[in-house]
């Protein structure tokens, strides 16, 4: 069984920048596709991005393409959100999640793995 932890979140100002990582144990996760979702209060769990098992491919949603970077460094077990020019609206509880499958898809559901969270807060 794969145990995701993230670890990176904070407090930031708006503009400023988080980087979020997402560290593996039990087993390597090389050949899983990765993914960040988050979570404000009130609302369902959105997707943010995708990393493919390579690093070679990733997808966005529309709210943080261009300024969000997703990434992975498959030796090290561990994937990467780098956040920039945060917004208040990124305010949220960030996940990271692995599923057994080779693509990504956009619907929580269809992860198998989830770490337990890490809390970013942008103020204005």
């Amino acid at each position: 069984q794969v145990q995701l932890v993230e670890s990176g979140g904070g407090l930031v100002q708006a503009g400023g920048s988080l980087r979020l990582s997402c560290a593996a144990s039990g087993r390597t996760f090389s050949s899983m596709p990765m993914a960040w979702f988050r979570q404000a209060p009130g609302k369902e769990r959105e997707f943010v991005a995708g990393i493919s098992q390579s690093g070679g491919s990733t997808d966005y949603s529309d709210s943080v393409k261009g300024r969000f970077t997703g990434s992975r460094d498959n030796a090290k077990n561990t994937v990467f959100l780098q956040m920039n020019s945060l917004k208040p609206e990124d305010t949220a509880v960030y996940y990271c999640a692995a599923r057994r499958f080779y693509y990504v898809t956009e619907n929580p559901f269809d992860y198998d793995y989830w770490g337990q969270g890490t809390q970013v807060t942008v103020s204005s």
